[in-house]
């Protein structure tokens, strides 16, 4: 069957058939670095302060713009923090469980979410499942889509060194999705989300981060994500294993996690 029949068969025009979606500029990326090091400073702001202090950092650029770039990072700028994980409407939402709860032993809550990663040519997204108690990086993935796929690999890897009572997420579609609450189930974990709009519910993964950002991610400005991969790889094993932490007496997340 030629190009011309099966386009007719399938209603779509034969020009569609060699179109290339267009990559963001180079100085489209750069925007979208400097916006999501301002978001790690000011979480609050909103696209029109955004856009002020986008030009006062040398971007000729206005609210539209800022706003696009936002939208194609898959950033939202709303109370407290960008969100990457936004909700479906049919898939279940469940209750916060943590509040108020006193958080005592490695493997009682683990944490999860997905931060944005910019790169010089181009952008992607990481994953990350933390132990709440020891701040220990269970596992970890980088992905440039921003699907369920990459996070249920990350999390196969984690339940593979272990068990947590809770997993604590937001409620992102990737975290709502049955695939992922199902295999939760499935290990008889107690599921547990973040109010809307209660981004600090995750704080200990917040914190992260920001550690992520400042210590690895912006100070190496990698070109390329396979970099990013080969970097974290370092950066996850310095944090967990040689970082010692103020918060946790000043020992390392490893030797808190390993604590018997």
């Amino acid at each position: 069957m030629s190009e011309r029949e099966q386009c007719s068969l399938l209603k779509v025009s034969r020009s569609g058939l060699y179109y290339e979606p267009r990559q963001p500029s180079e100085e489209t990326y750069r925007l979208m670095t400097a916006i999501d090091k301002q978001y790690m400073e000011t979480p609050f702001y909103g696209r029109r302060r955004m856009a002020v202090e986008m030009r006062r950092q040398g971007f000729d650029v206005g609210e539209t713009i800022v706003r696009s770039a936002i939208r194609f990072m898959g950033l939202e700028a709303i109370y407290p923090k960008p969100r990457l994980s936004i909700g479906h409407r049919d898939h279940k939402k469940y209750p916060y469980l943590l509040r108020g709860m006193t958080i005592c032993r490695p493997n009682q809550v683990w944490a999860g979410d997905i931060t944005y990663i910019p790169v010089i040519h181009g952008f992607g997204y990481l994953f990350a499942i933390m132990d709440w108690y020891s701040r220990y990086v269970l596992a970890w993935q980088l992905s440039n889509l921003l699907d369920t796929d990459f996070c249920l690999e990350a999390l196969e890897r984690a339940l593979s060194c272990g068990s947590p009572e809770i997993f604590n997420t937001d409620q992102g579609v990737q975290f709502t999705s049955s695939r992922f609450t199902g295999r939760l189930a499935e290990g008889g974990i107690s599921i547990s989300m973040d109010g809307r709009g209660r981004a600090f519910d995750n704080i200990m993964v917040e914190r992260l981060w920001r550690s992520v950002k400042y210590e690895d991610i912006y100070p190496k400005a990698y070109e390329h994500l396979p970099e990013v991969n080969a970097g974290l790889t370092a950066y996850f094993n310095f944090y967990n294993g040689k970082r010692p932490h103020q918060s946790l007496g000043y020992v390392t997340p490893e030797e808190l996690y390993n604590e018997k």
